[in-house]
């Protein structure tokens, strides 16, 4: 267990925008940073982060927290590997306390798996640098294609020996456990229980997650024997789900981000080249073909990829089909075609880094514009398939979202297809209506949702009091420390003001009164919580109550008075009737309640006399009421 000490140092040192900013582009607006939401998939951005009170918010899934919930969400951390990592990143050294051996268990299982990959790596890279097998055939190897050893070193690349348990004796002697070697993958049993290295005579690719960290291997063979496949990949473990990495993340997302832009190639050594000619915005689908998450994982940091294919025909055409998850995803697609028999990593080694760069920028084209161009060309003056080509585009054209990119592009299409426009738009419509129908979710559209669901304000007129009680924690947790004098009353906090003013007030949400019972119980003791203490609270409905209140998706624009000179009044220019408001707000849907529940029982009771009873309780209330009302009317007004 790491020591409350080293827990606040870490939490207080954890930046809300920094530790964000690795995984998230955010982009200034107003007091606040949005993004796209890294836990659910959208095309416009709903995620906020307020860098003020160290909190982020997704209206869109409703996901919310601080720098170590973000890092426990993100990366599947459990709350002591969120602090490590956190410590890691702004150097904090972790003293820890003595745990159970269950806890400390729990809290090892994923770790060994991280540590392991990492011992592997380590074992691989000085197996290369450090021995004659290695040097000889490992680094030879990599020397012969052209890489340089910063590169190598890194990317942390590597060598397996060809003994059958190379690595198998050395981390067992080290102490790991044969069952840790079998869940990552780097370790097999064969039929007879004899447990040998899945990766041998190979060199080694590490393959790092989003955050640095080695979670798995692609291995390739220097033999010419047909029979060994070229390529050995880690299989899927607890750390290594490979639909989800991309190959090169790590030391490209900081490159992406800046330029805008992302390239995609097929190979660990495209990456390799690539990255070692300047261009370092550059990733690679880690021998898998490409999958919806990686699209994903690439939209978080910019709307334009561009794919670098190699000139095998056949391999382009059959990839194509697959692309048009990008442009369903709504990101630009460029292609670069490098001349036949070549792929980036043997181009760059042939014309330079230079060169390579000005045949990227001269040679990317659109991704419809260079899929007709294909088609047509394979389809010649055949009229059949020529049709087949028009269908083809028009498809991929109908997965844009983007209702005006998709006409440029069947603007542009219908020159190159010699078809009129309006035919290919009849055939767009005719596509995307089908869709529809083969999607129950369009046969009608969706069903309204109750009322109360519809509107929560209204839903508190019935039964619920839950939106004015909520109102109340949001007015405490902004403005609660704020020292304040109004006429009639001495300098006072605005906590304590709103705490006395409710005393005769029941909150009926579990979440507003446990907001409500802190409050009170630290002020017993001369004390103030702060809106970290609820953010950070260890009642997870808590905090989830206090990222809400204190969020807001709406910021006002600076031009309503930069350029329209129309002023708006905020809450803050009137704190009075901002708190009363709240306080008498509250206090008159609690009385409305009573006063329903008192007719309720007049209509229900037969005695007259009870009734005259319940008819002078009504009256009292009921001037209750009218007071407030009346105070909430000046009030509001002034």
């Amino acid at each position: 267990m790491i020591a409350k000490e080293t827990v606040d140092k870490i939490l207080e040192a954890a930046r809300i925008e920094e530790v964000v900013g690795d995984f998230v582009d955010l982009k200034k607006r107003g007091t606040s940073l949005i993004g796209l939401c890294p836990f659910h998939d959208e095309k416009t951005p709903s995620f906020h982060v307020s860098v003020g009170k160290g909190i982020y918010k997704c209206f869109g899934c409703g996901k919310g927290g601080d720098s170590l919930r973000f890092i426990m969400d993100h990366e599947k951390y459990s709350y002591p590997e969120a602090l490590k990592f956190l410590a890691n990143k702004y150097r904090i050294e972790i003293e820890e306390i003595e745990q159970s051996p269950e806890q400390q268990e729990s809290d090892n299982r994923r770790e060994n798996l991280y540590v392991i990959s990492s011992r592997a790596a380590k074992f691989f890279r000085e197996t290369m640098w450090e021995t004659e097998e290695g040097k000889t055939i490992g680094l030879g190897y990599f020397r012969e294609r052209g890489f340089r050893d910063d590169i190598l070193k890194k990317f942390e690349l590597g060598y397996s020996p060809g003994s059958w348990d190379a690595l198998i004796e050395k981390t067992l002697a080290e102490g790991f456990k044969e069952s840790v070697l079998e869940d990552t993958g780097l370790a097999i049993r064969n039929d007879k229980g004899k447990l040998y290295d899945r990766f041998r005579a190979r060199v080694m690719f590490p393959i790092h997650n989003f955050t640095g960290r080695i979670i798995g291997f692609g291995g390739r063979t220097l033999k010419t024997d047909k029979s060994v496949p070229k390529y050995v990949n880690s299989p899927e473990s607890e750390i290594y789900h490979k639909s989800n990495v991309l190959y090169g993340l790590f030391f490209a997302k900081k490159a992406i981000r800046d330029l805008d832009n992302c390239y995609l190639v097929e190979g660990y050594a495209d990456v390799l080249s690539v990255h070692q000619a300047g261009i370092e915005n550059v990733v690679a689908s880690s021998g898998t073909s490409l999958t919806t998450e990686q699209v994903r994982l690439i939209g978080r940091f910019t709307k334009n990829i561009t794919i670098l294919y190699d000139g095998d025909a056949a391999g382009i055409k059959a990839s194509l089909r697959g692309l048009d998850m990008i442009l369903e995803e709504g990101l630009n697609v460029k292609v670069v075609l490098f001349p036949d028999g070549h792929d980036p990593d043997s181009y760059v080694h042939k014309i330079g880094s230079s060169a390579f760069k000005t045949y990227i920028e001269k040679n990317q084209k659109d991704f419809i514009l260079f899929k007709t161009s294909i088609l047509l060309k394979e389809a010649g003056s055949d009229p059949i398939k020529k049709a087949g080509v028009i269908h083809d585009v028009v498809e991929s054209i109908a997965k844009i979202p983007d209702g005006i990119k998709a006409s440029v592009f069947i603007r542009e299409c219908s020159s190159l297809l010699q078809m009129e426009e309006r035919i290919l738009i009849a055939e767009l419509n005719k596509l995307r209506l089908g869709k529809s129908k083969k999607d129950p979710r369009h046969d009608a559209p969706e069903p309204l949702p109750p009322p109360d669901e519809m509107y929560p304000e209204i839903a508190g007129t019935k039964d619920s009091d839950e939106v004015q009680e909520k109102e109340i924690v949001r007015l405490l947790l902004n403005y609660g420390h704020e020292l304040v004098h109004w006429d009639g009353i001495t300098d006072t906090y605005i906590a304590p003001y709103v705490i006395s003013n409710l005393a005769d007030v029941t909150f009926d949400d579990p979440a507003c009164k446990a907001v409500i019972d802190e409050y009170s119980r630290r002020m017993e003791l001369g004390e103030l919580p702060t809106i970290q203490d609820f953010i950070k609270s260890a009642d997870e409905k808590i905090t989830e109550l206090a990222i809400s209140v204190v969020s807001s998706p709406y910021v006002l624009s600076e031009n309503w008075f930069a350029k329209r000179k129309i002023y708006v009044k905020n809450e803050t220019e009137n704190m009075r009737a901002t708190i009363l408001g709240g306080i008498f707000h509250l206090k008159k849907r609690k009385v409305d309640r009573i006063l329903r529940s008192i007719r309720d029982e007049i209509q229900q009771e037969t005695n007259e006399d009870n009734q005259a009873i319940l008819m002078q309780r009504y009256m009292r209330v009921k001037e209750v009421e009218k007071g407030i009302s009346s105070f909430l009317g000046s009030v509001i007004v002034k």
